[in-house]
């Protein structure tokens, strides 16, 4: 099993590459917010237990979200592989995402961590909220504070992967179809060796 996290700030284009990645190599995608919505929807204990914490604007909390993904990988035995997306935010979750993929004799096989500057976030961002409707992407110093929050809480998650030699950056900027040739050329030389 060939196991992925794709990692970068907003804006980066992780949707836009999961989605040719996922079709490319029939990976199964493992979003923690789709997790939380489909386990609420289908009214399962973590479901309901996350329920409660998001109903009250709290964060839902790691162990939740670890017993979901567990579930998620019990359920499609199977597969080719997972692509994380949004998973892991901070270095306590990936070692609990480590210690998870341990418990079933898997890992994480590469952190593909997209490199894109914070000028071409910030255009990237506008942009989206221009056609997105999306209130967080209308605001230019809102967007900055956004990508400063992951630097400090979420970029401490390569440095964990790094300690295993696991994250490769990736240039960002390009064409789309650039950077899914940059990053497929990693995937194919990683799935080749294992």
């Amino acid at each position: 099993m060939f196991n992925l996290i794709l990692f970068g700030p907003p804006g980066s284009g992780k949707g836009t590459q999961s989605e040719k990645l996922i079709a490319k190599y029939n990976l199964k995608h493992l979003s923690t917010g789709d997790l939380l919505r489909s386990e609420i929807t289908k009214k399962t204990p973590l479901g309901l237990e996350a329920k409660k914490f998001m109903d009250h604007g709290q964060l839902v909390p790691d162990e939740v979200v670890i017993g979901m993904i567990s579930s998620a990988l019990e359920a499609n035995p199977g597969v080719v592989g997972f692509l994380f997306d949004g998973f892991p935010r901070t270095s306590k979750q990936a070692e609990a995402l480590d210690n998870l993929l341990a418990l079933k004799n898997l890992t994480i096989n590469v952190m593909l961590a997209l490199d894109v500057t914070e000028q071409e976030l910030v255009k990237r961002l506008v942009k989206r909220g221009e056609t997105s409707g999306r209130p967080d992407d209308n605001n230019e110093q809102v967007i900055r504070t956004r990508i400063q929050e992951y630097h400090k809480k979420t970029s401490p998650v390569a440095d964990h992967y790094k300690k295993s030699n696991k994250v490769i950056l990736v240039k960002g900027e390009g064409t789309v179809d650039d950077i899914f040739g940059s990053l497929t050329k990693e995937i194919d030389s990683r799935m080749k060796k294992k």
